[in-house]
């Protein structure tokens, strides 16, 4: 029997469709993530479990609609102590540390806060990171003014920028895993370019915000976020560098993705719509994989994919069974990817409590509300999202809107959006300072 693959899944945050240079972006330069890309399949059909991070890490971990679980009921999870991933439900990382794998998770968890819920409770054997939704990347403390940078579940306290911090760490895993015997899965979650906008060198900025809301709206420009991007892309390739030298590059299992669509700075193009949007802005996300020894290299693959397919892709290439009593709503996408099957047609659904929206894409058609406003794209054909064809197909309008419904039905009920008109704008700033 071949030898279990390694596994490296690097997720950016709030990364946009089009800021790597891959998808087209002619003005950033990210060498070592389009080298990903060059060494095997880049995916033009990828979307995110949500619109905001938490629900979608928790889709990646589980397999699942994040709206199975109270967790997922969060857009985001913010700051509530008594919600998180329950240690006892099957992960992506406890099914692989079962079956013999090393894990680890270099970079950020937001799936809950101590002491119930934590990394080291949900299969990871190793943790380095924030917990929360976001951290300044020289001071590494949280939107609450918190210090929000931890080895296990113990604080750690060293200086570094934090996209530099965590590729130090993922290679020393790497590093680490190179001698020994065990395939290992190692998570790196990056948390750039999410906000506050630093980049390298950017360590006044970071002075000015101390006890201030990192997320700063006089602060940021096109050139620090793209230095951000560019930052990411370097540990990154430090990383592939660290698997080429080991000989490991082979066997190991590649995957970048990013936890929703872009932000402010973010190039979404060529879709409208950005986070916490269900339009295709908020939910295209780049998606990468190579695996050399199994998937053919420079392959463009149009297989529609939502973050929750790798945690059965992963485990189908591990050969390792998911819980009986925990399916997935994914699908492998291993045999599309490798060729053995022909892309197939998809059915994903979607809701985000704000403005009360809900989406739906079948086939090339996607229906989409947005507080009282309907519409019905086909977004092959038409992907900024701008013919609203309901009235002329009224027939699919009407078939995908009750087909969303008794989707829906089989959710957990959503949580009433209590960040109405009615607040204040400082209780809204607040809110929106922790996703």
């Amino acid at each position: 029997m071949p030898k279990q693959p390694n596994i490296v899944f690097i997720m950016a945050d709030d990364l946009g469709y089009a800021d790597v240079g891959c998808y087209g972006r002619p003005d950033l330069r990210t060498p070592n993530i389009d080298r990903i890309a060059a060494r095997g399949a880049r995916l033009t059909q990828g979307y995110a479990n949500s619109a905001v991070c938490s629900a979608t890490r928790l889709a990646l971990i589980t397999g699942r609609y994040q709206y199975r679980l109270p967790l997922g009921l969060e857009e985001p999870l913010a700051g509530k102590l008594d919600v998180g991933l329950p240690p006892e439900h099957p992960t992506l990382a406890s099914l692989l540390r079962a079956a013999g794998y090393r894990t680890a998770l270099v970079g950020k968890w937001h799936l809950g806060l101590l002491p119930n819920f934590s990394p080291l409770k949900s299969g990871y054997e190793r943790f380095f990171g924030i917990r929360t939704g976001t951290a300044d990347y020289y001071s590494h403390q949280n939107a609450r003014q918190q210090h929000d940078l931890w080895e296990g579940d113990e604080p750690a306290v060293m200086n570094g920028y934090m996209t530099d911090l965590l590729g130090d760490r993922a290679v020393a895993t790497i590093d680490a895993a190179a001698r020994g015997s065990q395939p290992f899965l190692l998570s790196l979650h990056f948390n750039a370019p999410h906000w506050p906008w630093e980049a390298p060198g950017d360590r006044a900025e970071s002075d000015r915000l101390r006890g201030s809301s990192l997320r700063h709206y006089d602060g940021g420009t096109q050139r620090i976020y793209d230095r951000m991007v560019e930052a990411m892309d370097l540990q990154i390739g430090r990383v592939l560098q660290a698997l080429d030298a080991h000989g490991l590059s082979d066997n190991t299992i590649v995957v970048f993705t990013s936890d929703n669509g872009g932000e402010r700075f973010s190039d979404t193009w060529p879709f409208t719509g950005i986070k916490t949007e269900l339009l295709e802005g908020g939910l295209r996300v780049p998606t990468l994989i190579c695996w050399p020894a199994r998937i053919p290299a420079g392959q463009v693959n149009v297989q529609v994919a939502i973050t929750m397919d790798w945690f059965p892709t992963l485990l189908d290439a591990a050969g390792v069974a998911s819980h009986p009593d925990f399916p997935p709503d994914g699908i492998s996408l291993l045999p599309m990817l490798t060729g053995e099957a022909a892309p197939r047609t998809r059915t994903l659904f979607w809701r985000y409590k704000t403005n009360a929206q809900r989406a739906m894409r079948d086939g090339d058609f996607k229906y989409l509300k947005i507080r009282d406003n309907t519409f019905l794209f086909n977004v092959a054909d038409d992907p900024r999202e701008r013919a609203n064809l309901q009235a002329r197909r009224r027939d699919v309008a009407e078939r995908m809107v009750a087909a969303w419904h008794a989707w829906n039905a089989t959710m957990l009920p959503e949580i009433p959006d209590s960040f109405s008109e009615t607040y204040t704008a400082a209780q809204l700033a607040d809110h929106i300072g922790l996703v």
